[in-house]
């Protein structure tokens, strides 16, 4: 019963405290359920978040189910997500019943951007870390190289969705793993 009591705390946490949606949730995931809880590994992370960018859904509510069902089962994964949006549904009734009025006040403006502008260095340094760690694990640079080039002409270019994106690299890893190359 314990381990469903930390599963809520550390996902109530977790939606507590990010604001700026799913991405900006990661780096706060991966500290509680990573680095301080050791409940899943930084790869299953990552397979967490990929598989959430394919299903139907929020994405961190996806990753955290999926986080709770790796840990406990259907119960954890059920424990995870209530605890995960709970905030949001409070936070946002309260934003619409008070501060609603205050949202053209400068200050206000001024909050949000400084909130804004945060989440995205959280999100780099997040993507700085997964990276490095990333290129010093893998095996195969050249072909995990050209599917990121790929990956980024796809995002920057085409404007193509995540599936479409995770599509071509699962594509490209499978055919370059049957020819055998760039090893």
């Amino acid at each position: 019963m314990k381990i469903y009591l930390q599963l809520l705390v550390s996902f109530f946490k977790t939606g507590l405290f990010t604001f700026g949606g799913g991405l900006a949730m990661l780096p706060i995931i991966k500290a509680e359920v990573v680095d301080r809880r050791k409940w899943i590994t930084e790869d299953e992370l990552l397979d967490f978040f990929a598989l959430s960018q394919c299903t139907p859904g929020i994405i961190i509510v996806n990753v955290a189910t999926f986080c709770g069902y790796r840990l406990k089962g259907v119960l954890g994964g059920i424990a995870s997500t209530l605890a995960v949006i709970t905030p949001s549904v409070l936070v946002i009734t309260l934003i619409a019943a008070a501060l609603g009025a205050y949202m053209d006040y400068p200050a206000v403006k001024s909050a949000f951007a400084g909130i804004r502008i945060c989440t995205c260095a959280l999100l780099l340094n997040l993507i700085i870390e997964l990276a490095q760690k990333f290129y010093h694990q893998s095996n195969n640079r050249r072909l995990h190289g050209l599917i990121f080039v790929l990956a980024l002409c796809m995002l920057g270019l085409f404007k193509a969705t995540a599936i479409w994106v995770i599509i071509m690299a699962a594509t490209v890893g499978l055919l370059f793993s049957f020819k055998g190359r760039f090893k």
